[in-house]
């Protein structure tokens, strides 16, 4: 087979990781094979190996991206906005839920949840903790530069409250997208205007 000679590697990775990723979605990681993955990227079988060496190793470059690719969107979602917490705070959760909803891969790493992953499953989980304390952090940070007199461990406990309340209505949603959005929105508002009060005494 020959090489892809001329082409960039680092967008040949990409092409792969994206025919992975489109593979996985529309047929679970079960039905992904790595020619067929080749195919759909339009390189040679042999340079997905090259660039992954095994199917393992592209499950972890699959599972690594779609964390930071979420944890991006998230950060654009609540820079968007401005000074504008509600809104921000509202956009942010609401491509959460949606992205939960619609993507199985992002559902599985948010939730430690089957749902459609199958054997890349612990690819994925393992990104758990991960991508929760990554989302906190820019969470926490767009807050801190919004509210800087805040107490600072009163805004951590904001931003990870508010990232617990998303997963948990991924878990078990009990009304749609939008209306969660809102009530989680105005619920962030209070709790990150809460960390800018005084202290009570004693």
């Amino acid at each position: 087979m020959g090489e892809d000679r001329g082409v960039p590697r680092q967008p040949v990775r990409e092409a792969i990781v994206d025919a992975a990723r489109a593979m996985t979605i529309a047929e679970g990681w079960d039905g992904v094979r790595m020619g067929g993955v080749a195919t759909a990227a339009g390189v040679s079988r042999q340079t997905v190996y090259n660039e992954f060496a095994t199917k393992a190793g592209l499950a972890e470059a699959l599972a690594r991206r779609e964390v930071d690719r979420f944890v991006a969107d998230v950060r654009s979602a609540l820079e968007a906005h401005g000074d504008d917490v509600y809104a921000a705070a509202r956009a942010a959760i609401a491509h959460t839920l949606t992205e939960a909803a619609g993507n199985p891969l992002i559902k599985a790493i948010l939730t430690s949840a089957r749902g459609g992953a199958d054997q890349l499953l612990p690819y994925l989980t393992t990104r758990s903790d991960l991508v929760l304390a990554e989302s906190t952090t820019v969470l926490l940070d767009w807050a801190r530069r919004r509210l800087p007199d805040a107490d600072p461990h009163a805004m951590a406990f904001a931003a990870d409250s508010v990232v617990r309340l998303v997963v948990s209505h991924i878990v078990l949603p009990r009304d749609p997208a939008e209306t969660i959005a809102d009530r989680l929105a105005t619920l962030a508002v209070q709790l990150f205007t809460a960390a800018t009060a005084p202290p009570h005494p004693g």
